[in-house]
Protein backbone atom coordinates (compact mmCIF):
# COMPACT_ATOMS: atom_id res chain seq x y z
CA UNK A 1 0.00 0.00 0.00
CA UNK A 2 1.66 3.63 -0.93
CA UNK A 3 -0.47 6.30 0.76
CA UNK A 4 -1.29 8.99 -1.37
CA UNK A 5 0.13 11.43 -0.08
CA UNK A 6 3.62 9.40 -0.38
CA UNK A 7 6.22 10.69 -3.12
CA UNK A 8 7.23 7.03 -5.02
CA UNK A 9 9.63 7.73 -7.99
CA UNK A 10 10.33 4.67 -10.35
CA UNK A 11 11.65 2.05 -7.79
CA UNK A 12 11.42 -1.72 -6.94
CA UNK A 13 9.43 -2.00 -3.86
CA UNK A 14 8.72 -6.12 -2.10
CA UNK A 15 4.69 -7.48 -2.45
CA UNK A 16 2.92 -6.22 1.22
CA UNK A 17 5.36 -3.01 2.02
CA UNK A 18 3.43 -0.06 3.00
CA UNK A 19 4.44 3.39 2.47
CA UNK A 20 2.72 6.45 4.42
CA UNK A 21 1.76 9.42 3.95
CA UNK A 22 4.71 12.25 3.38
CA UNK A 23 7.42 9.40 2.84
CA UNK A 24 9.78 9.67 -0.37
CA UNK A 25 11.37 7.00 -2.23
CA UNK A 26 13.69 8.44 -5.01
CA UNK A 27 14.47 6.64 -8.49
CA UNK A 28 16.54 3.48 -8.35
CA UNK A 29 15.86 2.54 -4.26
CA UNK A 30 15.34 -1.06 -3.52
CA UNK A 31 12.65 -1.72 -0.59
CA UNK A 32 11.97 -5.31 -0.20
CA UNK A 33 8.67 -7.04 0.68
CA UNK A 34 6.26 -6.27 4.15
CA UNK A 35 8.75 -3.42 4.90
CA UNK A 36 7.22 -0.19 6.56
CA UNK A 37 8.16 3.21 5.99
CA UNK A 38 6.33 5.37 8.70
CA UNK A 39 5.17 9.03 8.00
CA UNK A 40 7.98 11.24 7.22
CA UNK A 41 10.91 9.25 6.06
CA UNK A 42 13.10 9.18 2.76
CA UNK A 43 14.57 6.41 1.25
CA UNK A 44 17.43 7.89 -1.33
CA UNK A 45 17.72 5.85 -4.79
CA UNK A 46 21.51 4.02 -3.93
CA UNK A 47 19.93 2.58 -0.90
CA UNK A 48 18.71 -0.94 -0.16
CA UNK A 49 16.07 -2.10 2.55
CA UNK A 50 15.88 -6.20 3.03
CA UNK A 51 12.65 -7.92 3.75
CA UNK A 52 10.66 -7.12 7.08
CA UNK A 53 12.28 -3.42 7.46
CA UNK A 54 10.61 -0.90 9.93
CA UNK A 55 11.30 2.99 9.41
CA UNK A 56 9.87 5.01 12.36
CA UNK A 57 9.38 8.67 11.03
CA UNK A 58 11.98 10.93 10.75
CA UNK A 59 14.61 8.09 9.40
CA UNK A 60 16.12 9.10 6.17
CA UNK A 61 18.35 6.31 4.83
CA UNK A 62 20.85 8.07 2.04
CA UNK A 63 22.85 6.55 -0.76
CA UNK A 64 25.65 3.84 0.03
CA UNK A 65 22.96 2.29 2.99
CA UNK A 66 21.91 -0.91 3.04
CA UNK A 67 19.65 -2.28 5.90
CA UNK A 68 19.22 -6.13 5.98
CA UNK A 69 16.00 -8.17 6.70
CA UNK A 70 13.88 -7.58 9.92
CA UNK A 71 16.22 -4.03 10.64
CA UNK A 72 14.06 -1.67 13.15
CA UNK A 73 15.09 1.60 12.55
CA UNK A 74 13.65 3.87 15.88
CA UNK A 75 12.04 7.45 15.09
CA UNK A 76 14.46 9.80 14.10
CA UNK A 77 17.53 7.44 13.76
CA UNK A 78 20.21 9.32 11.47
CA UNK A 79 22.51 7.85 8.80
CA UNK A 80 24.86 9.80 7.44
CA UNK A 81 26.88 8.47 4.14
CA UNK A 82 29.71 11.41 3.78
CA UNK A 83 32.77 11.85 6.08
CA UNK A 84 33.81 15.42 5.30
CA UNK A 85 30.73 17.30 3.82
CA UNK A 86 30.39 20.38 2.62
CA UNK A 87 28.44 22.72 0.89
CA UNK A 88 27.80 21.97 -3.11
CA UNK A 89 30.79 19.63 -2.97
CA UNK A 90 30.15 15.53 -2.91
CA UNK A 91 32.18 12.60 -3.42
CA UNK A 92 32.75 10.29 -6.17
CA UNK A 93 30.93 7.37 -4.38
CA UNK A 94 29.48 7.12 -0.85
CA UNK A 95 30.88 5.08 1.70
CA UNK A 96 29.12 1.52 2.10
CA UNK A 97 27.05 1.24 5.82
CA UNK A 98 25.55 -1.85 6.75
CA UNK A 99 23.25 -2.98 9.03
CA UNK A 100 23.10 -6.57 9.34
CA UNK A 101 19.87 -8.73 9.63
CA UNK A 102 17.69 -8.50 13.01
CA UNK A 103 19.72 -5.47 13.73
CA UNK A 104 17.85 -2.40 16.12
CA UNK A 105 19.09 1.42 16.26
CA UNK A 106 17.20 3.42 19.05
CA UNK A 107 15.54 6.51 18.34
CA UNK A 108 18.00 9.41 17.71
CA UNK A 109 20.85 7.21 17.19
CA UNK A 110 23.42 8.41 15.11
CA UNK A 111 25.55 6.03 12.57
CA UNK A 112 28.33 7.20 10.95
CA UNK A 113 29.19 6.57 7.74
CA UNK A 114 31.05 3.11 6.11
CA UNK A 115 30.41 0.98 9.59
CA UNK A 116 29.17 -2.40 9.81
CA UNK A 117 26.58 -2.76 12.44
CA UNK A 118 26.13 -6.73 13.63
CA UNK A 119 23.14 -9.28 13.18
CA UNK A 120 20.64 -8.79 15.86
CA UNK A 121 22.91 -5.63 17.58
CA UNK A 122 21.15 -3.33 19.29
CA UNK A 123 21.86 -0.07 19.42
CA UNK A 124 20.72 2.09 22.27
CA UNK A 125 18.78 5.68 21.71
CA UNK A 126 20.72 8.57 21.19
CA UNK A 127 24.21 6.58 21.01
CA UNK A 128 26.69 7.72 17.95
CA UNK A 129 27.82 5.13 16.32
CA UNK A 130 31.37 5.77 15.18
CA UNK A 131 32.91 2.32 15.29
CA UNK A 132 31.46 -1.17 13.68
CA UNK A 133 28.79 -2.94 16.26
CA UNK A 134 29.40 -6.70 16.72
CA UNK A 135 26.69 -9.43 16.40
CA UNK A 136 24.57 -9.61 19.47
CA UNK A 137 26.12 -6.37 21.05
CA UNK A 138 24.30 -3.72 23.15
CA UNK A 139 25.71 -0.34 22.84
CA UNK A 140 24.88 2.71 24.54
CA UNK A 141 26.54 6.07 24.89
CA UNK A 142 28.55 8.51 22.99
CA UNK A 143 30.78 7.51 21.35
CA UNK A 144 28.56 4.35 21.57
CA UNK A 145 30.51 1.20 23.62
CA UNK A 146 29.48 -2.29 24.80
CA UNK A 147 27.26 -2.27 27.27
CA UNK A 148 29.37 -4.21 29.73
CA UNK A 149 32.09 -1.84 29.08
CA UNK A 150 29.72 0.79 30.80
CA UNK A 151 28.94 -1.48 33.88
CA UNK A 152 32.28 -2.81 34.73
CA UNK A 153 31.33 -6.22 33.82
Amino acid sequence: MIHALACVQDCSIGEGTTVWQFAVVLAGARIGCNCNLNAHTLVEGGAVLGDRVTLKSGVYVWDGIVLEDDVFCGPNATFTNDKRPRSKVHPESYPRTVVKRGASIGAGAIILPGLVIGERAMIGAGAVVTRDVADDAVVIGNPAAPLQDRSGR
